[in-house]
């Protein structure tokens, strides 16, 4: 068998013929001289055979997937080719994108590996230099969105990631129906969402769009009631019952600050108590908490308003949920707890967008699913250096693209 097939064996070869192999061994690198088999001479647009120009004077040179420590390279001399209909451009390289210094199967590598592991085990593995894994990366990630566009969106969820120390945040935006994120922006502004609507959704994909959901934040319920006519806006419950847990929890560090030194061993631990459902208590835990009655009256008042409120997340009907919020804020009012009469207003302010969660069922718990993803990407690579990388890693591992399945197939290999 000579040399050049049993290279093409040994590495699985689609698509090109090995004419020329050499090492460079003080390099650890294997230069491999190829060349397109039976498919050569195509455009790289509309894949017909055109008439050769001319070829190249200077070989390029492509990374392929390292063999047994050996750092393989493809050396090939493109060919100029006059198209009957895009006229003159470089024929198609089968092995790699147009102009791409990689081939498609390190490139998907590259992206399956980033999913699995740190850019640096990664490219330890790949023997590449860490820049250099990132620069294919990021590369491959813009390439494969560039000119992508959302397709059927109906169930719009939004929510801000932190992604720095210092108020750093990220503008992220959920597909509730496919469980993915459409869109990334740096901030949290509403200049942040303003671009989201006005650069990526055309007008007509803004009417198309039946449900959002959202927490409390002014800057992105404004920015829905503006560009998404049509839609139906649910506040999202998590962070409905995570702001009444924190004006549970200020009421106690009220009581705890005011506390003596005996006062403070009757409040000691509650913390975690308070805010467990009630479903999740046992028999002791109640029997703790209904002791508050005597010992400090304010943080039973505000634990049994807490659990009150839990009710009506299992209401059906409109009326009688609107019925319970009017009834209970009216009691959160004369409670005279600050902290619970401040949410008491923000849940008169936000009545409607809050019960339509009753018609809908729609949470942001598909969007917390992602979140936490998001944050183990962050975790797992202690920090990013730039938005841009984070923003990257975002796409690829919970994006609307698959990423790694836009290689083609016959180049899939692990």
């Amino acid at each position: 068998m000579a040399n050049g097939k049993f290279i093409s064996k040994l590495l699985r070869l689609v698509g090109l013929r090995v004419c020329e192999v050499w090492f460079k061994e003080r390099l650890g690198e294997l230069h491999l001289h190829v060349k397109p088999h039976k498919n050569g001479a195509q455009c790289p647009q509309c894949k017909r055979r055109g008439r050769i120009v001319r070829t190249l004077p200077e070989a390029r040179i492509w990374r392929e997937v390292p063999v047994c420590g050996w750092a393989v390279f493809f050396h090939y001399f493109p060919r100029e080719i006059a198209c009957p209909t895009h006229g003159r451009a470089q024929e198609l390289i089968p092995w790699a994108q147009g102009y791409a210094r990689v081939s498609h199967r390190l490139e998907f590598l590259v992206l399956t590996y980033a999913q699995l592991m740190t850019q640096k085990a990664a490219a330890k593995l790949l023997h590449l230099p860490v820049s250099t894994f990132s620069d294919i990366l990021h590369r491959t990630i813009t390439g494969c969105r560039d000119g992508h566009r959302i397709r059927a969106l109906r169930s719009l969820g939004i929510d801000e990631v932190s992604y720095r120390k210092g108020q750093k945040y990220l503008t992220v935006v959920y597909d509730l129906e496919r469980a993915c994120v459409v869109w990334v922006g740096k901030g949290k502004a509403r200049e942040s969402i303003e671009r989201f609507f006005n650069e990526v959704l055309s007008d007509y994909q803004k009417k198309r769009i039946e449900w959002a959901c959202c927490d409390m934040s002014e800057t992105f319920i404004g920015a829905i009631k503006e560009h998404c006519p049509n839609a139906e806006l649910v506040l999202e419950r998590f962070h409905i019952a995570k702001a009444l847990n924190e004006a549970l929890d200020e009421v106690r560090k009220e009581q705890w600050r005011q506390a003596t030194g005996e006062e403070r061993k009757a409040l000691k631990g509650l913390r975690w108590l308070l805010f467990r459902h009630p479903s999740k208590r046992s028999k002791a835990d109640t029997r703790v908490l209904n002791e508050l009655r005597k010992s400090n009256r304010r943080i039973h008042r505000a634990w049994v308003l807490k659990d009150e409120f839990n009710q009506f997340w299992n209401y059906t009907a409109h009326w009688r949920a609107r019925d319970f919020l009017k009834q209970w804020t009216t009691t959160a009012l004369k409670s005279r707890l600050g902290p619970l009469r401040k949410f008491a207003l923000t849940i008169r302010k936000h009545t409607d967008n809050i019960l339509t969660f009753i018609d809908s069922r729609l949470t942001n718990a598909v969007s917390e699913g992602i979140n936490r993803i998001i944050r183990m990407v962050k975790n797992r690579a202690s920090g990013f250096r730039t938005v841009h990388a984070f923003v990257d890693l975002i796409y690829l591992t919970v994006g609307d693209v698959d990423i790694p399945a836009q290689i083609p197939n016959k180049f899939r290999t692990l």
